[in-house]
C-alpha cells in the first residue's frame, strides 16, 4: 500500500483553526512530537489518523489524503521547460522538496502559468484576427476538457469499474458486441437502434431521440465506429450520476462541461470495448502493435491508440503516452497527456514533427525520435486515420494522430525495432516558432519572442530571421 504524507494538508488544517500542535494533538488523542512529525511529512498518515480527522474536525479523509502530486510535479516540470527559466532552472529534488513543504506555493505557480500560457494563447490569437473581431475566450472548451483529464492523470476509476460491472461477469463474444449493445439499449432502456442512410441524416453521425426512444446511427460509420457509439450512449445513459459526480471538479463554463461529459461518456465506451486488463495485457505481448489492438478489440486504430494513454491505474501502469490529433492545417483537434511531454501540453505546430509527414504517406506508420530545447528526447509513432465520408465533397478529411512516450519506453514498443536508440538520428522539435529558442532551425516561420539578441545584418542565415532583409 502506498504511503500518504499528509503535512501541509494537516498544518493549513490546524492554522485555520487557530490551534497549537499541542491543541490538535490532544484533539486527535496522539502525541505533539507525533503531530510534528506528520506536519513535516517524516511520517505517513494512518487511517485511524484520518478517520479521526473526520470524527474531530468534520473533515473528509478523502479530501485530505488526496494525492495529485505526481500531476503537479509533472505539471511543474513542463511549466519549468519555457526559455524563460534557460540557466534558472530548478532540479528536480527542489520540487520535489517544494512540493512536499509548500504544496500552496506550487498551486500559486501552477495558476500563475496557466495564466501565462493563456495570455500566451490570446496574443496569438489576436494577431490572427482581423481589426474588430470579436472579444477572446479565457480557456477554450478543448483546454477545459484537456485540463480536467490531465488533473486526473488521464484515468478515472470510476469508469473502470463501471464498465467492468456492465457485463455482470457474462461478456458477449467479440462478433455479438454490435447486438448485445442493441439489445441491452432496447431492454433495459426502451431505445431502438435505426442505421439510416447518409441522405437522411446530413452531417450528422449519432442522434440520441428520448422522445421518440430511438438512436439513430449514420450509414456513413464503419462497424468499430457503430459499436463504439452504442457503448457511447450507454455510457451518458447509465452512468450519468457517475459522470455528474465526475464532473463537480470540471470546468465551470457550460461549453467546457458539456464537452468533459462527452469525453468522459467516450472514456467509459473505450473501457468498456477495451477491458483495462485485457488490454494492457495484450499491449505488452503485441508490443503495442495498435493495428494488432484495433483488430483484437474491434475497435478503430484512434481508438486503440487514445485507450493506450489511460493505462494509469496504480500498481498496474502501462507506457506513459501522450496523444495528439492533427488536421492538414496543423490544428490540434485533440490531446491528451500521461506524461510531462510539455509539447503535448501546447505544442503540435512544429513542421519537424514527422506527423505533418503522414498526409503524403496515409495509413504508414511513421516512427520518430525527437528532442526538445531542454535535450528530453522522446519516441513518436504518427499515422493518418479516416474519417467518415458523410458527402461526395469530403473524400479527403483524413486527420493524423501522434503517440508518444519518453525515450526510457521505447524499448517496450515495437515499432522501435529498427533503432539503435543510443545512436540513431533524433530530430530536434518545439512548441511552436514564437517561443522556440532554436534560432538556427531552417523551419522557422516566425522570430521568437524570446530571442531577443540582435541579428547581424552583414549575414543572411537559413531563414530571414537570421538576418535583416532576405
Amino acid at each position: 500500500m502506498r504511503k500518504t504524507f499528509i503535512g501541509p494538508q494537516l498544518r493549513r488544517l490546524r492554522l485555520e483553526r487557530g490551534e497549537t500542535q499541542a491543541r490538535m494533538a490532544k484533539r486527535l488523542a496522539i502525541s505533539t512530537a507525533y503531530v510534528n512529525l506528520l506536519e513535516n511529512n517524516q511520517r505517513s498518515v494512518s487511517v485511524a489518523i484520518l478517520l479521526r480527522l473526520f470524527e474531530v474536525y468534520g473533515v473528509d479523509w478523502r479530501t485530505i489524503a488526496e494525492d495529485d502530486s505526481t500531476t503537479r510535479l509533472a505539471d511543474m516540470r513542463a511549466l519549468l521547460q519555457d526559455p524563460l527559466f534557460d540557466g534558472a532552472r530548478p532540479d528536480l529534488h527542489e520540487l520535489r522538496a517544494a512540493q512536499a513543504h509548500a504544496p500552496t506555493l506550487i498551486a500559486a505557480c501552477l495558476r500563475l502559468g496557466r495564466a501565462y500560457m493563456a495570455a500566451s494563447d490570446q496574443l496569438l490569437a489576436s494577431a490572427a484576427q482581423p481589426e474588430g473581431g470579436g472579444p477572446l475566450l479565457a480557456a477554450s472548451p478543448e483546454g477545459a476538457v484537456h485540463n480536467f483529464f490531465r488533473r486526473n492523470r488521464n484515468h478515472f476509476p470510476t469508469l473502470e469499474d463501471a464498465a467492468e460491472r456492465f457485463w455482470q461477469d457474462r461478456p458477449p463474444a467479440p462478433d455479438d458486441l454490435y447486438a448485445a449493445l442493441k439489445d441491452r439499449l432496447r431492454v433495459a432502456h426502451g431505445i431502438t437502434v435505426r442505421l439510416r442512410p447518409v441522405a437522411e441524416m446530413p452531417q450528422t453521425l449519432r442522434d440520441l431521440d428520448n422522445s421518440a426512444r430511438t438512436v439513430s446511427l449514420s450509414q456513413a460509420l464503419d462497424h468499430p465506429n457503430r459499436v463504439f457509439q452504442l457503448a457511447h450512449v450507454l455510457g451518458l445513459l447509465e452512468c450519468g450520476q457517475t459522470l455528474d459526480t465526475l464532473l463537480t471538479t470540471g470546468p465551470a463554463e457550460p461549453q467546457g462541461r458539456a464537452r468533459c461529459r462527452i469525453e468522459l461518456a467516450n472514456y467509459f465506451a473505450a473501457a468498456l470495448l477495451m477491458p483495462y486488463d485485457a488490454f494492457l495485457a495484450e499491449a505488452r505481448t503485441a508490443q503495442y502493435d495498435f493495428d494488432h489492438l484495433a483488430t483484437r478489440f474491434g475497435v478503430s486504430f484512434e481508438q486503440a491508440c487514445h485507450r493506450a494513454t489511460t493505462m494509469q491505474r496504480d500498481g498496474a501502469q502501462g507506457v506513459p503516452f501522450f496523444f495528439l490529433r492533427i488536421d492538414k492545417a496543423g490544428n490540434v483537434t485533440k490531446r491528451f497527456n500521461a506524461t510531462d511531454f510539455h509539447l503535448a501540453e501546447y505544442g503540435g505546430a512544429c513542421p519537424r514533427l514527422d506527423v505533418h509527414l503522414t498526409f503524403r504517406l496515409p495509413g504508414r506508420i511513421v516512427p520518430q525520435l525527437v528532442e526538445m530545447p531542454d535535450a528530453s528526447q522522446y519516441f513518436v509513432i504518427a499515422r493518418t486515420v479516416e474519417r467518415p465520408i458523410v458527402g461526395r465533397h469530403g473524400q479527403d478529411n483524413r486527420l493524423a494522430v501522434a503517440l508518444g512516450c519518453t525515450i526510457d519506453h521505447a524499448g517496450e514498443i515495437g515499432y522501435a525495432e529498427g533503432f539503435s536508440l543510443g545512436s540513431a538520428p533524433v530530430t530536434p522539435v518545439g512548441i511552436n516558432c514564437r517561443i522556440c529558442p532554436r534560432a538556427n532551425c531552417d523551419q522557422r516561420a516566425h522570430h521568437a519572442s524570446i530571442l531577443t539578441t540582435p541579428v547581424d545584418e552583414h549575414r543572411r542565415g537559413a531563414t530571414r530571421y537570421e538576418a535583416l532583409g532576405g
